[in-house]
C-alpha cells in the first residue's frame, strides 16, 4: 500500500495498491475509496494492517515535514511490542528522523512514540 498526497485537501490518501492488493477480487478491495488522513502531527496505526505500517509511517512522515510539522506522535500500542519494534527498526534507519523516544505517559507512554524531524 502506498499512502499519496491529495493535492486538492492537504490530506494523505491511499493510491496505488501493491501487488497483493492488485491480485485480491475487487469485492476482497478493503477500500472502495483513498484513504483519507489529516496531518496534524498525530497517526494511529492500530487502524492499518501490520503490512502496510512502514509505507503508512514513511509517508506521513514525509507529508508532516512538507507541512512543517517537525515533531509526530505515532500511536503504535502497547500489546506485546510487536509494532512498536517496526516503528523503531524504520525510524532508526529513515534520514529525516533527528530523534525519536517513548511518549510522556499523558500522550501514550511506551504504547506511542515522538518523533523528531530535521527541517527542509
Amino acid at each position: 500500500m502506498v499512502v499519496g498526497m491529495d493535492r486538492d485537501d492537504s490530506t494523505p490518501k491511499r493510491g496505488s495498491p501493491d501487488e497483493a492488493d492488485e491480485a485480491r477480487p475487487q469485492s476482497e478491495q478493503p477500500f472502495e475509496e483513498p484513504v483519507r488522513l489529516p496531518i496534524e502531527g498525530i497517526l494511529d496505526l492500530h487502524p492499518f494492517a501490520p503490512k502496510d505500517i512502514p509505507s503508512v509511517v514513511e509517508e506521513y512522515l514525509a507529508q508532516c515535514r512538507q507541512a512543517g510539522l517537525l515533531e509526530v506522535r505515532l500511536i503504535h500500542g502497547k500489546g506485546k511490542g510487536a509494532q512498536r519494534a517496526v516503528v523503531r527498526r524504520l525510524l532508526a534507519n529513515h534520514p529525516d528522523v533527528i530523534a525519536f523516544a517513548d511518549a510522556p505517559p499523558q500522550a501514550g507512554g511506551w504504547g506511542a512514540t515522538i518523533v523528531r524531524l530535521k527541517p527542509l
